[in-house]
This record gives structure tokens, sequence and C-alpha cells, in this order.
């Protein structure tokens, strides 16, 4: 594989996803229509602004790359509280769109994809550990329109004109930390997830919020899956590098889902103790009632990672704190000077 369309390529993941693609050797071409990504993370690399929707931008990039091998779909909106307030933004932004991407995809004759999906979906079980076998039951309209992408994909590889269409789908699970060569990270320095909120709280002196502390979990707190971002990129471009092996040309099921995790559940109160330990400080925290749409969570079986894609984690959450310092750090810095 030598070059991949990156949907999204200029946000969070998908910049992320690229640097790991380029240090492999293969292109990134990244699409992006920089309302939450950032012009500075696709710096010298091939950059599309516009909307994933723009089918006539699509008809250009294939016309200007006719060797992109494949497609990574990572643009989406993600926030769950705003998905709650705006369900049809989302629907419409996350969804509709993704129908339009895929229209362009088939005429242009794109038949590799991978799909960033998310562990929202599942269902919660007893023992909060998911496997692809577990049933999904979405809890939020961000997490259903997810759902709703995977069955919109899945039904694309079965119908007519699609033959040769290929899906693999990987839902993961917690992204923290950022690429440790600091070439990106997270572009918001206000983010909604656990440990933005953690880097937030101690950089300004104030508690860190534990929203939810009545779940069924070992401290009542609720529990995740968090993942460095640079091994959930390493399993994105291992998804693309073995995509005709882990789906065969010929395959009667051209649909393939797989858990991108650590395999290790930690609750809130645990990420505390991390980033407690990676910074040598104690933090103040206070307790409150869940956020719309939160759920207890889960963590991932990561065993059909492993067998078909050679993956598995090698980074750890205080790897993950330590970058994820390191990148406010520098991010706060440009920020400032620009």
């Amino acid at each position: 594989m030598k070059k991949v369309l990156i949907t999204g390529g200029a946000g969070y993941i998908g910049s992320t996803v690229a640097s790991a693609l380029l240090d492999q050797g293969i292109t990134p071409v990244v699409l992006d229509d920089l309302s939450k990504g950032r012009a500075e993370f696709v710096e010298d690399r091939v950059f599309y602004r516009g909307d994933i929707a723009d089918a006539a931008l699509l008809d250009r990039i294939f016309a200007e790359h006719p060797d992109i091998d494949a497609a990574l779909h990572c643009a989406a909106r993600i926030v769950v509280p705003e998905s709650v307030s705006q369900p049809l933004y989302y629907y419409r932004e996350n969804v509709a769109k993704t129908v339009e991407l895929l229209e362009s995809l088939q005429r242009n004759g794109c038949t590799r994809v991978v799909f960033s999906s998310s562990a929202s979906i599942y269902a919660p079980t007893p023992d909060a550990r998911v496997d692809e076998s577990c049933p999904v039951d979405a809890n939020s309209p961000y997490a259903r329109t997810k759902q709703m992408m995977e069955q919109v994909l899945q039904d694309w590889t079965r119908g007519h004109g699609a033959e040769e269409v290929r899906v693999i789908t990987l839902r993961y699970f917690n992204p923290i930390g950022a690429d440790p060569r600091l070439r990106t990270g997270l572009q918001d320095l206000h983010p909604t997830h656990a440990l933005g909120k953690l880097i937030e709280a101690h950089a300004t002196g104030t508690p860190f919020t534990i929203t939810g502390v009545d779940w069924a979990t070992r401290d009542g707190s609720g529990i995740r899956d968090y993942i460095h971002v640079q091994d959930v990129a390493e399993a994105h471009a291992a998804a693309l590098t073995r995509f005709d092996e882990v789906i065969k040309p010929a395959a009667d099921d051209r649909y393939r889902v797989i858990n991108i995790g650590t395999g290790e559940g930690t609750t809130v109160r645990e990420l505390v103790t991390a980033f407690e330990r990676a910074v040598g400080t104690t933090l103040g925290t206070r307790e409150a009632d869940p956020r719309p749409g939160d759920v207890i969570g889960c963590y991932a079986g990561i065993d059909t990672a492993r067998d078909l894609l050679g993956w598995t984690p090698r980074r750890t959450i205080d790897e993950a704190v330590t970058d994820a310092l390191a990148w406010r750090t520098k991010w706060s810095t440009h920020l400032a000077a620009s």
C-alpha cells in the first residue's frame, strides 16, 4: 500500500494516523474541512480542504491521485453532550454525509475502506468487558451515529454495484496522549474527555470533577479502556497494510469489526491516580452527577486485533499522560505565539 485517503486527517486521531503511515512510507492524502482540525497538522502533507460530502472535490482528489489504495474514514462530530442537544446536526454530519462519501468512493473505484468507529456503541455487560460478538446498544446520539454508520457500511458491502467493496471497522476505546514525537496532539486546550479535564484542572489549580460516582464498578466511578493514541494510530496502519489478509478479495463476508483497546479496564478514579503519579503531585477532586449521555463504560477484548492485525498496545497510561502534558506545553506555546 502506497497512498491512503484520510477523511478528518487534520484532527486528533486522523493526524496521528497520518504520521504513523508516513513513518511506514505510506503517503496520506488528507481531506478535512478544518472545522475542528488544524492546518498546522497537515503542513508538508498532501491536503485538500473541504467537506466529505463534496462529490466534485472527491472526484478531483481521485483524478489527481489515481493511485490511492484505500480510504480511512475518521471525519465525525464526537462530543456526546453536544450530540444530545443537537441530534439533527450529528445525524446530518456523521451519517448523511458518510453516505455521500461512500457514493464518491464507489464511483471512483475505491474498494478498501477502514472506518474509525467507537466502543461507545456497545451495550453494558456484567463485567464491563466487551468483544466483537457483544450486542450493541448506543446510548447517545453521537454513539448512535457511529452504530448507524457501521450498519450503512455493512449493508454497502452487500449491495448491488459494490461487489468488490470491503470494509474493516475499528471500534476503538478511549484514546489519550499525543504523538510521542509531538508532531500532533489534541488541538483543543479544553477537551471534554477525562484526561483533558485532568490536565486542565492541574494547570489551573482547580479540582477535577468526577462525573458519576454510583456506577456498578469497583470504586463507583465510570470505567474506560484508556489507550495511547499512538497505539490507536498503529492499529489503523496495521489494518491498512494487512487489509487483504484480513478480508480477502474474494471473501463472502466483506465486512469485519475489530476492537482496539488495551484489554484492561481503568476507572476514572484510577486514571486520577495515574495522573498524580505522572505529575508527582496530588490533585483535588470533587464529585458530580453523570453528564447527559454518559454510560458506565467498558473495556476491550483484543484477541481479534492480535490475531488478525498482529497488533497489541505497547504504551502505558503513564506514558500517555506524559506525552499529553508535553504536547499541551508545546501547543499552548504555539497558540500564544500565533
